[in-house]
């Protein structure tokens, strides 16, 4: 017999929700600290996949959730940034069956090139909203999602934050279980083409949605008080709330489970109940903001604490109006790239050619640090080869020939395809030269696969795309595949040479993916042949 209960990091409560939600399918892009929630998923028995890239996890699952079931999408903040051409249309349209995208967001940026807050996305989308603030109420809310997403026909978003992600508390499953869904297609042009005599109805539909849904959440269970001393009132939600019960035991405080649309009857009640009435939230100023748009007169965190984590000595400091300047932690060791990863000898290679390194995501962003400061500009997923291109057009030519573009071989199926296609299409006149490093997995968040490894999210036998073809059909004709060292020197220094388009495929597996990665298998094999 399963037992009712168990100790679940945050990701590992989401899936265990997404089982007992009867969630058609997952999909998504590996990316801290959302990563865990498939990978726990698919080994509980659900139906699981890696997408190319966000954009098209959310696509599949909106197909998913127009077809009657019931999907989850999972993704980084910054994925969110990926997928927003469907992430804003899917609001319009609504769904049929169910349809839960989860956006784990990095406060403090323990991993990522930014620390926007999505609640922003919600806002902007007129994307319903919801936020847990431990392990059992990810599990708890997400169930919730579901419900109110099948019941109100209206796609929502989960946004959780690393410490809720990866934090680990006890969950207590629910008794009741979710009746199967019941797929099937049913045509509704109006709805779900969105040409503009179909858009404008449907914002409408959505804005109404949205009204009845503000009204439901002014007597939501999602949001509830945690009654005490009337002198301090505090509005929070998240890991915040978290914080400030350990900062503030004897506070009056108002928990938002569901941030958007906001329940403003019920928040201007609670803040005429206390003398004193604080928002207490990580990252930007998401709620006071629309408190004051909406006549609620509520205090604010100073901007030095803007930035990062909130934690309890913060908050404590917030509530006591302490502005005087943080004690700076001493920072651990810097983050390096492995012994013995190939990407060390590329970027000495960079180094000793002086290139000029246009570089992207992944674990060779490391690239860019002692000692080897090899990487020269990294923005976000993809960017590496559209800034190289531009560099070429602009630079003077004994300049220009030194700009490489060095992508990974995940990041180039996620976002490097369009910008091979620009590189073909227009072309600097000095040419330009495109590395792709091929370790073979998505390092950087797990040893995650991906189109190129040849395995799918449960490490089972796939069709692989090789990287190298894949530049050839685009019209590249300069195209080579080499080791590291030698090989690699040579070919860059015979690329930097020429006035041609040249993509140069590094390939060197991994060090840790022979030990994190099993090798693949095919149906029917077991673990121990």
């Amino acid at each position: 017999m399963q037992p009712d209960r168990k100790l679940l990091s945050g990701n590992e409560a989401l899936a265990t929700a997404a089982l007992h939600a009867g969630i058609t399918m997952g999909s998504g892009y590996p990316g801290t600290p959302s990563s865990e929630i498939l990978e726990e998923f698919n080994k509980g028995g659900g139906f699981a996949r890696w997408s190319p890239n966000e954009k098209v996890a959310l696509e599949v699952g909106i197909g998913v959730a127009f077809a009657g079931g019931r999907a989850l999408v999972t993704m980084k903040h910054v994925g969110v940034n990926v997928a927003a051409d469907p992430y804003f249309s899917v609001a319009y349209t609504g769904v049929d069956g169910a349809l839960v995208i989860v956006s784990a967001d990095d406060p403090g940026m323990s991993s990522s090139q930014n620390e926007q807050d999505n609640r922003r996305f919600a806002l902007a989308a007129g994307m319903p909203t919801i936020e847990p603030s431990n392990s059992q109420e990810t599990y708890d809310f997400f169930l919730e999602a579901v419900r109110l997403s099948e019941e109100w026909h209206s796609p929502v978003m989960f946004r959780m934050t690393t410490r809720v992600c990866h934090s680990k508390s006890l969950v207590k499953f629910a008794d009741e279980s979710f009746a199967p869904p019941k797929p099937g297609f049913t045509r509704n042009i109006p709805g779900r083409v969105m040409i503009p005599a179909h858009a404008r109805p449907a914002h409408r539909r959505m804005r109404d949605r949205l009204a009845k849904l503000q009204a439901w959440n002014e007597t939501s269970a999602l949001n509830t008080v945690h009654e005490g001393d009337a002198a301090l009132g505090i509005i929070t939600s998240g890991i915040s709330y978290v914080h400030v019960r350990e900062a503030a035991p004897d506070a009056r405080v108002l928990k938002l489970g569901m941030t958007y649309p906001l329940p403003f009857e019920r928040i201007r009640q609670f803040a005429q109940s206390v003398k004193r009435c604080v928002v207490i939230e990580e990252g930007d100023p998401y709620l006071v903001e629309q408190l004051r748009m909406n006549g609620i007169a509520v205090e604010d965190k100073p901007e030095a604490f803007r930035f990062g984590e909130l934690n309890v000595n913060r908050v404590r400091r917030i509530l006591a109006n302490d502005t005087s300047p943080e004690t700076v932690i001493k920072g651990g060791k810097p983050p390096e790239l492995c012994a013995g990863c190939p990407h060390r000898m590329t970027f000495l290679t960079l180094n000793r050619l002086n290139c000029i390194v246009s570089g992207d995501i992944g674990c060779y962003t490391l690239g860019a640090l002692p000692p080897f400061e090899a990487m020269d500009s990294q923005l976000c997923m993809g960017a590496s080869i559209g800034i190289g291109l531009g560099l070429r057009h602009t630079l003077p030519q004994n300049e220009a020939r030194r700009v490489v573009s060095v992508i990974g071989d995940s990041t180039f199926f996620h976002s490097g395809l369009t910008g091979i296609a620009e590189m073909v299409y227009n072309p600097p006149k000095n040419g330009h030269i495109v590395l792709i490093l091929d370790n073979g997995t998505t390092a950087m968040t797990g040893m995650q696969e991906h189109p190129g490894t040849g395995r799918s999210l449960d490490h089972m036998a796939a069709q692989q795309i090789l990287p190298e073809d894949v530049v050839r059909a685009m019209g590249v004709a300069n195209v080579k595949t080499v080791g590291y060292g030698r090989e690699l020197e040579d070919a860059l220094s015979e690329a930097m040479a020429q006035d041609a388009v040249t993509v140069i495929v590094m390939r060197q597996p991994c060090r840790l993916m022979k030990v994190k990665t099993p090798a693949p298998k095919c149906e029917g094999e077991n673990d121990d042949e």
